[in-house]
C-alpha cells in the first residue's frame, strides 16, 4: 500500500520498520535532540538537508526514501480474521467433536448469544475469535444432520440458525479484512434462508449482501440489491416487516451518499426510511437494530460525508443513545461525530471524542480505519497542550503496527 505522506512521516515508518529503534537513540546518533526529532515526525519541523542526510544514514535506508511520495504508510492492513474462524469456513478443519448434532433449541441459544457479544462486548474481536469456530463447525454439522433427516421442523430451525450465524460472520468477517469470506458467508446465509422458506431472513441475507457491496465499494451494486429486497416486502404490515423494509432502505440510502448523491439520500431517508421506522418502533428485528433512533444515525452519516460538519452536529443533538442495542452503532455515532469536529478542526472535540470511543470500544478504535487517520492527522497538528494525550493514545491502540479495517456500520 502506498500514501501521499509528508516527509516526517516517512521517516517514523522507515525508524519503526527498519529495526523500530527508539527516537532517542536515533536522535542521540544525528546529533539532535529527540524533542526535535519528534516534531519533524509530527511534520511541525522541516530537517534540514544534512539532518536528513544523518537520519537516513541512521535509520539505514536512500535518502531518496524519505523524499519518494510513495513510501509505504504506517498501516499495511493485513487480515486479521482468526486462523480457525477462516479454515472452518473454508473447510480445512473438520469436526473434532462426536458425531450427535446438537439440538436445534440448543444452537439457536448459542447463535442468540453470540451475536450478543457481537453486539455488546467492549473486547468483541477477542470473544468471537474465541466462541466462532466451534459454533460454526456445530451449526454447519447439524445443517447437514438435519438435510439428510426426516424431521421438516428440526430442518427448518437448524436452516434459520444458520442464517442468523452466517449473517453475524459476515460482519465479523468484513471487520477483520477478508471482504471475500464476507461475500461468502453472505452467500450462504441466503441459501439457508431461502431453504428455510423464511421471506424475513431472505430479506436480512440481501441486507447482509448489501453491506458487503458497500465494502467492497460497489455503491451502486449495493443500492440495486437493497431496492430489489425491499420491493419482495411489497406491503409490510407487522413490524418486523417494517424493520426489515426499513433496513434495507438505509443500505440503499448508505449507497446514495456513497455516490454523493446527498440529495437523493436525504429524500429517501425521509421518504422512505423514516415512516417504516415509525411504524416498526425501536427494535433489533435480524439483528439490523432498525428504528427512529439508527435512521437520525444515518441522517447524521450523511452529513458528515457531505462535509456538513455543523448540520451534522445539530443532527447529533436530536439522537439519543442510549437505549440502542448494539455498541456498533453507538460506535458509528461518535465516530461520526469526532469527524465532523475533525473537519472544523477543532482538536479539542476530537481529542475528547476519540478519547470516549477507547473507552466504549478499544478494539473497534484500533480497528477503525477513520479513527486512525483522525488520530494520525491530531499527532500532526496538536497544540502542546494536548501533545501527549495524543501520543498516549497513539501508543495504546497500535496507531503504528494494528490494521485499519472497514468503518461503514453493520
Amino acid at each position: 500500500m502506498t500514501s501521499e505522506l509528508p516527509v516526517g512521516a516517512r521517516i517514523r515508518y522507515w525508524r519503526r520498520h527498519n529495526g523500530n529503534r527508539s527516537q532517542a537513540a536515533i536522535a542521540g546518533l544525528c546529533g539532535i535532540t529527540e524533542d526535535y526529532l519528534g516534531q519533524i515526525e509530527r511534520g511541525r519541523k522541516a530537517p534540514s538537508l544534512d539532518v536528513l542526510v544523518a537520519l537516513a544514514r541512521e535509520i539505514g535506508v536512500p535518502v531518496a526514501a524519505l523524499l519518494d511520495h510513495q513510501a509505504p504508510t504506517d498501516e499495511p492492513a493485513p487480515q486479521i480474521t482468526a486462523p480457525d474462524v477462516a479454515s472452518v469456513l473454508m473447510g480445512y478443519r473438520s469436526a473434532s467433536h462426536a458425531p450427535a448434532s446438537p439440538a436445534p433449541a440448543t444452537l439457536r441459544e448459542r447463535v442468540e448469544a453470540a451475536w450478543r457479544t457481537w453486539q455488546t462486548s467492549q473486547n468483541r474481536f477477542t470473544e468471537s475469535a474465541r466462541i466462532l469456530p466451534d459454533l460454526l463447525t456445530d451449526v454447519e454439522h447439524a445443517v447437514r444432520t438435519h438435510r439428510a433427516g426426516t424431521d421438516p421442523v428440526a430442518r427448518r430451525e437448524t436452516l434459520r440458525t444458520a442464517a442468523d450465524l452466517y449473517g453475524l460472520l459476515r460482519s465479523y468477517c468484513r471487520r477483520t479484512g477478508r471482504i471475500d469470506l464476507s461475500l461468502l458467508v453472505a452467500d450462504r446465509a441466503l441459501r439457508a434462508a431461502e431453504d428455510a422458506d423464511d421471506p424475513l431472513r431472505i430479506a436480512g441475507a440481501q441486507w447482509n449482501l448489501g453491506h458487503v457491496l458497500l465494502a467492497q465499494d460497489e455503491p451502486e451494486g449495493a443500492e440495486q440489491v437493497a431496492t430489489l429486497a425491499a420491493e419482495q416486502i411489497k406491503e409490510p404490515e407487522t413490524p418486523d416487516e417494517h424493520a426489515m423494509a426499513g433496513a434495507l432502505e438505509l443500505v440503499a440510502v448508505t449507497a446514495q451518499a456513497r455516490r454523493r448523491n446527498w440529495w437523493a439520500a436525504r429524500r429517501r431517508l425521509e421518504r422512505r426510511a423514516l415512516p417504516k421506522a415509525k411504524a416498526a418502533g425501536e427494535g433489533n428485528v435480524g439483528w439490523t437494530v432498525f428504528g427512529p433512533t439508527n435512521v437520525d444515525l444515518h441522517a447524521l452519516s450523511i452529513e458528515m460525508l457531505a462535509g456538513e460538519a455543523a448540520e451534522g452536529l445539530r443532527c447529533a443533538d436530536r439522537v439519543d443513545i442510549s437505549s440502542l442495542p448494539s455498541l456498533e452503532r453507538q460506535f458509528t455515532f461518535l465516530l461520526d461525530i469526532a469527524r465532523c469536529y475533525d473537519l472544523r478542526k477543532e482538536d479539542a472535540a476530537v481529542l475528547v471524542h476519540l478519547l470516549d470511543l477507547e473507552q466504549l470500544a478499544p478494539e473497534d478504535v484500533a480497528r477503525s480505519p477513520l479513527a486512525r487517520r483522525m488520530l494520525t492527522d491530531l499527532r500532526r497538528r496538536v497544540r502542546p497542550t494536548y501533545r501527549r494525550q495524543v501520543e498516549d493514545l497513539v501508543d495504546r491502540i497500535g496507531l503504528d503496527e494494528a490494521p485499519g479495517l472497514p468503518d461503514n456500520p453493520a
